[in-house]
């Protein structure tokens, strides 16, 4: 696992793993957005399969940015290099943390809430109204996490 921390392909002091767990967050919202225009076009089945295909995906990189960031000694290992203010990167890795957890909750939600309604044929009908309300709030959300993640990115390895 050493090569977890070697250089980046950012150019900036982040280890390889948070430049590539940073590109897949930064990509997230349209491979999101492709899988919405799926459902848009619909084709419901590929949309089905393509998020939770992208979900499963998130969750495992979630898993390897977790293990990268414990190994490299926590928020602790990466501001001591930093520029930025502690205090300001504190308080904007925990509104991240906050906005990234909502939004998995809304992710999770969103997708068995779907599957429990298309096993009782009750999307593609009656519920889609609240399936499309509880996707926009998911890929807000998303947009949201990417953003937040891509600012603590820039706090502890640019500044």
């Amino acid at each position: 696992m050493e090569y977890m921390f070697a250089s980046g392909f950012f150019g900036t002091r982040a280890p390889f793993f948070m430049d590539l767990v940073t590109l897949i967050v930064i990509l997230l919202p349209f491979l999101v957005a492709i899988a919405i225009q799926f459902a848009r076009n619909y084709n419901y089945n590929l949309h089905s399969k393509v998020q939770i295909i992208i979900f499963i995906f998130s969750v495992i990189v979630l898993g390897y940015f977790e293990y990268g960031v414990r190994l490299g000694g926590g928020f602790e290992g990466y501001i001591k290099d930093s520029g930025a203010n502690y205090t300001y990167a504190l308080v904007i890795l925990i509104t991240h943390i906050i906005i990234s957890t909502i939004t998995l909750g809304f992710w999770v939600n969103t997708i068995v809430q779907a599957i429990n309604d298309k096993k009782h044929k009750l999307l593609f009908g009656l519920h889609s109204a609240s399936h499309k309300k509880a996707g926009i709030r998911t890929f807000f959300g998303i947009v949201l996490t990417s953003l937040s993640g891509l600012w603590v990115y820039l706090l502890l390895f640019v500044y």
